[in-house]
Protein backbone atom coordinates (compact mmCIF):
# COMPACT_ATOMS: atom_id res chain seq x y z
CA UNK A 1 0.00 0.00 0.00
CA UNK A 2 0.82 3.61 -0.57
CA UNK A 3 1.12 6.52 1.78
CA UNK A 4 1.32 10.14 1.62
CA UNK A 5 3.31 11.93 3.67
CA UNK A 6 0.52 13.88 5.57
CA UNK A 7 -0.69 10.21 6.12
CA UNK A 8 2.32 8.88 7.27
CA UNK A 9 2.88 12.33 9.89
CA UNK A 10 -0.68 11.07 11.58
CA UNK A 11 0.17 7.05 11.39
CA UNK A 12 3.52 8.02 13.83
CA UNK A 13 2.00 10.62 15.81
CA UNK A 14 4.59 13.27 14.40
CA UNK A 15 4.26 16.01 12.25
CA UNK A 16 4.86 16.79 8.26
CA UNK A 17 7.63 19.20 9.15
CA UNK A 18 9.48 16.68 11.00
CA UNK A 19 9.24 13.65 8.33
CA UNK A 20 10.77 16.40 5.47
CA UNK A 21 13.24 17.15 8.42
CA UNK A 22 14.56 13.43 8.78
CA UNK A 23 14.23 13.75 4.96
CA UNK A 24 16.97 16.42 4.58
CA UNK A 25 18.75 15.07 7.49
CA UNK A 26 19.65 11.52 5.39
CA UNK A 27 17.36 9.78 7.08
CA UNK A 28 14.85 8.73 4.51
CA UNK A 29 17.23 7.73 1.69
CA UNK A 30 14.96 4.41 0.87
CA UNK A 31 11.42 6.33 0.78
CA UNK A 32 10.77 7.27 -3.51
CA UNK A 33 8.88 10.08 -4.68
CA UNK A 34 6.16 10.09 -7.69
CA UNK A 35 6.09 11.80 -11.14
CA UNK A 36 5.67 15.04 -9.74
CA UNK A 37 8.05 14.83 -6.39
CA UNK A 38 5.70 14.05 -3.84
CA UNK A 39 7.32 11.65 -1.62
CA UNK A 40 5.43 7.94 -1.64
CA UNK A 41 5.61 5.84 1.45
CA UNK A 42 5.15 1.76 1.51
CA UNK A 43 4.15 -0.18 4.40
CA UNK A 44 7.81 -1.04 4.91
CA UNK A 45 9.05 2.55 4.70
CA UNK A 46 6.80 3.55 7.50
CA UNK A 47 8.13 0.19 9.64
CA UNK A 48 11.61 1.97 9.26
CA UNK A 49 10.22 5.30 9.92
CA UNK A 50 8.58 3.95 13.24
CA UNK A 51 12.15 2.69 14.47
CA UNK A 52 13.76 6.32 13.33
CA UNK A 53 11.27 8.13 15.35
CA UNK A 54 11.40 5.50 18.58
CA UNK A 55 14.92 6.07 18.16
CA UNK A 56 14.67 10.25 17.91
CA UNK A 57 12.43 9.99 21.17
CA UNK A 58 15.19 7.54 22.66
CA UNK A 59 17.77 10.20 22.45
CA UNK A 60 19.86 8.98 19.62
CA UNK A 61 21.49 11.61 17.39
CA UNK A 62 20.45 12.35 13.76
CA UNK A 63 23.75 11.27 12.73
CA UNK A 64 23.94 7.73 14.51
CA UNK A 65 20.00 7.10 13.41
CA UNK A 66 21.38 7.66 9.94
CA UNK A 67 24.22 5.33 10.60
CA UNK A 68 21.71 2.77 11.22
CA UNK A 69 19.51 3.53 8.46
CA UNK A 70 22.71 3.52 6.09
CA UNK A 71 23.31 0.26 7.78
CA UNK A 72 19.88 -1.14 7.66
CA UNK A 73 20.08 -0.81 4.09
CA UNK A 74 22.81 -2.88 3.17
CA UNK A 75 21.45 -5.87 4.67
CA UNK A 76 22.52 -8.88 6.98
CA UNK A 77 25.93 -8.40 6.94
CA UNK A 78 25.69 -5.52 9.10
CA UNK A 79 22.77 -7.32 11.74
CA UNK A 80 25.30 -7.63 14.65
CA UNK A 81 26.23 -3.24 14.12
CA UNK A 82 22.53 -2.31 14.22
CA UNK A 83 22.07 -4.60 17.17
CA UNK A 84 25.23 -3.50 19.31
CA UNK A 85 23.97 0.09 18.26
CA UNK A 86 20.81 -0.44 19.56
CA UNK A 87 21.85 -2.19 22.57
CA UNK A 88 24.08 0.64 24.09
CA UNK A 89 21.51 3.11 23.44
CA UNK A 90 18.75 0.81 25.15
CA UNK A 91 21.74 1.27 28.31
CA UNK A 92 21.71 4.85 27.80
CA UNK A 93 17.92 5.12 27.84
CA UNK A 94 17.55 2.64 30.89
CA UNK A 95 20.24 5.03 32.70
CA UNK A 96 17.80 7.85 32.10
CA UNK A 97 14.44 6.14 33.36
CA UNK A 98 16.46 5.05 36.15
CA UNK A 99 17.78 8.96 37.04
CA UNK A 100 13.82 10.31 36.32
CA UNK A 101 12.88 7.42 38.50
CA UNK A 102 15.14 8.88 41.58
CA UNK A 103 14.27 12.69 40.40
CA UNK A 104 10.96 11.97 40.91
CA UNK A 105 11.33 9.91 44.31
CA UNK A 106 13.08 12.91 45.94
CA UNK A 107 10.88 14.99 44.17
CA UNK A 108 8.06 13.18 46.19
CA UNK A 109 10.20 13.22 49.43
CA UNK A 110 10.67 17.48 49.08
CA UNK A 111 6.78 17.98 48.29
CA UNK A 112 5.90 15.55 51.68
CA UNK A 113 8.50 18.35 53.30
CA UNK A 114 6.39 20.97 52.09
CA UNK A 115 2.98 19.53 52.62
CA UNK A 116 3.97 18.56 56.63
CA UNK A 117 5.27 22.18 56.87
CA UNK A 118 2.07 23.82 55.22
CA UNK A 119 -0.44 21.66 57.30
CA UNK A 120 2.16 22.51 61.14
CA UNK A 121 1.65 26.42 59.53
CA UNK A 122 5.66 26.32 59.75
CA UNK A 123 8.89 24.80 58.47
CA UNK A 124 10.30 24.76 61.73
CA UNK A 125 8.58 21.38 62.39
CA UNK A 126 11.88 20.19 60.14
CA UNK A 127 14.50 22.15 61.35
CA UNK A 128 16.78 21.51 64.18
CA UNK A 129 15.55 23.07 66.85
CA UNK A 130 16.80 26.87 67.56
CA UNK A 131 18.18 26.56 63.99
CA UNK A 132 17.28 26.92 59.84
CA UNK A 133 19.07 23.71 59.40
CA UNK A 134 17.23 20.59 58.25
CA UNK A 135 17.04 17.55 60.88
CA UNK A 136 19.86 15.28 59.44
CA UNK A 137 17.67 12.38 60.10
CA UNK A 138 14.25 13.48 58.02
CA UNK A 139 15.07 10.95 55.33
CA UNK A 140 14.58 8.78 58.26
CA UNK A 141 10.81 10.42 59.11
CA UNK A 142 10.14 10.35 55.80
CA UNK A 143 11.02 6.57 55.60
CA UNK A 144 8.58 5.60 58.35
CA UNK A 145 5.83 7.90 56.76
CA UNK A 146 6.18 5.54 53.60
CA UNK A 147 6.19 2.47 55.84
CA UNK A 148 3.00 3.75 57.16
CA UNK A 149 1.21 4.71 54.64
CA UNK A 150 2.14 1.39 52.49
CA UNK A 151 4.03 3.15 50.11
CA UNK A 152 6.75 0.16 49.50
CA UNK A 153 7.94 0.61 45.89
CA UNK A 154 7.85 4.38 46.79
CA UNK A 155 10.29 3.41 50.44
CA UNK A 156 12.62 0.94 47.93
CA UNK A 157 13.03 3.76 45.40
CA UNK A 158 13.79 6.06 47.71
CA UNK A 159 16.82 3.75 49.35
CA UNK A 160 17.77 3.85 46.09
CA UNK A 161 18.06 7.70 46.59
CA UNK A 162 19.34 8.06 49.42
CA UNK A 163 22.13 5.58 48.83
CA UNK A 164 23.38 7.72 45.47
CA UNK A 165 23.44 10.60 47.83
CA UNK A 166 25.78 9.22 50.57
CA UNK A 167 28.07 7.69 47.40
CA UNK A 168 28.36 10.70 46.23
CA UNK A 169 29.73 12.64 49.43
Amino acid sequence: MAYSIGQVADQLGVSIDTIRYYDKSGLLPFVQRNSIGRRIFTDNDVHLMRTIVCLKNAGVPVAEIATFIELRLKGDETLSDRYQLLKTHEQALQQQITDLQDTMSYLKFKEWYYQTATEAGHEDIHFVPGTNEVQPDLDQEYDRHLKATGQLEELARFANVKDYRLRRR
